[in-house]
């Protein structure tokens, strides 16, 4: 069993909950990757480079052609921002 900051993580849905509501992860995605993973909604152009607001558990939360504002949406929901690469 593994254990971070004080929380007992037992299963991969016990790791997705930790910072569940206050921790976000913003990282960059590809138009063609939103197509795959979002078959339902409305596709993309081809060749753009996006930034993507996931919550704790890898929700979407946001999408934008704009860095800086994934960062803003993240502060007015109250998360913590974390960069991925």
């Amino acid at each position: 069993m593994l254990s971070i900051i004080g929380k007992d993580i037992e299963t991969a849905e016990d790791l997705a909950l930790i910072g569940e509501g206050e921790i976000a992860y913003i990282r960059q995605i590809s138009s063609e990757e939103v197509n795959a993973r979002f078959p339902l909604e409305q596709k993309l152009e081809p060749g753009q480079n996006l930034w993507a607001l996931f919550s704790a558990d890898g929700t979407p939360i946001y999408l934008s052609d704009d860095r800086t504002s994934t960062f803003f949406r993240a502060a007015e929901d109250d998360l913590s921002p974390a960069t991925l690469h």
